[in-house]
């Protein structure tokens, strides 16, 4: 609700600003829940029109103009000379001054990356991250010098911890376990029950909610496993493709391959071919194209791929 693009396409404050968003409602179809509820909400704000003198619109003006923060530029506002654009305009501050109570009551900052996307995020310390699709991470908007760094994670991430003068620990927090370090480089991923870390360089501890601690070097790979942590053998280049816009496969089962493809653009892959359910796939295939990612997959186990109300059905030739 608070986004500039929907409000200008909700609104219909700016023709450009709405053919941003409408291209973006066209690219992310899984958000049309989430849209739909946004609309709802505004929709609910009923705002009862009634006439206020020039005194009270200046009165009610300076009142939110000395709660807003003193950098804020202030621009001069004058009646209206019609009420409908009064009450837009309300609307529009209301929404926009509970966002900013909101994030400084919190104090915290997110980024969410949407089905298919990568994004990359420099932090507070100057820390980067780069989010995998459809992941989400969240923090304190003012690192304090000396103090913990933390971060809190939903679905893929690959972090370059900056070291600070008072080596300052970095925690990267999971629904499973925490990831402790200072200075170092990893890929962490938390998808529902799942986590598990790939450290590159550095070293880190990994502790469970329940006290349990792992040290790693770089290349281990360690899982969290029904509620134990794990050490496996795994390459460094298949965990991190994803950076490079790839999934390497290797021997990888059609079950994993609809997970993969559920967590990276959100939809349903049914297995409804004779004999394909027992296939496996080992190659390199782009994951920023599920076009050309559906394509190789008919191409490497000989199905037909057919996409049909939001579902892939994967079927026999």
């Amino acid at each position: 609700m608070t986004d500039e693009l929907f409000q200008a396409w909700y609104f219909g404050t700016d023709e450009t600003k709405a053919a941003a968003w409408e291209q973006w409602m066209k690219q992310n179809p899984s958000q049309e829940p989430l849209i739909s509820q946004a609309v709802s909400s505004m929709q609910s704000m009923i705002i009862k029109e009634k006439e206020l003198s020039p005194a009270q619109v200046n009165a009610q003006h300076q009142r939110l103009m000395d709660a807003l923060p003193a950098a804020t530029p202030v621009i001069p506002m004058r009646p209206a000379r019609r009420r409908w654009w009064l009450s837009a305009a309300a609307a529009v501050l209301l929404v926009v001054a509970g966002a900013w109570l909101w994030n400084n009551l919190n104090n915290q900052s997110s980024v969410k990356t949407a089905y298919g996307q990568l994004a990359q995020k420099q932090l507070p310390d100057g820390s980067e991250v780069t989010l995998n699709a459809n992941s989400t991470i969240s923090y304190s908007c003012n690192w304090e010098q000396g103090k913990e760094r933390e971060v809190w994670i939903k679905g893929e991430a690959f972090f370059k911890v900056k070291k600070t003068a008072a080596k300052s620990r970095f925690i990267v927090h999971t629904d499973q376990l925490d990831v402790v370090v200072t200075g170092t480089q990893f890929n962490v991923i938390s998808r529902g029950s799942r986590s598990s870390v790939m450290l590159t360089e550095g070293s880190v501890t990994i502790r469970t909610k329940d006290g349990k601690e792992v040290k790693m070097v770089p290349g281990d790979y360690v899982e969290f496993t029904n509620s134990q942590l794990e050490r496996k053998a795994m390459k460094q280049e298949a965990v991190l493709a994803w950076t490079e816009r790839k999934i390497e496969f290797n021997n990888t089962s059609m079950s994993e391959v609809a997970q993969i493809i559920k967590e990276h653009y959100g939809l349903e892959l049914e297995i409804a071919g004779s004999g394909l359910a027992g296939k496996t796939i080992t190659g390199i295939m782009p994951n920023d194209n599920l076009d050309v990612f559906l394509a190789t997959l008919e191409a490497t186990i000989e199905c037909k791929v057919i996409r049909k109300d939001g579902r892939i059905i994967v079927t026999n030739p």
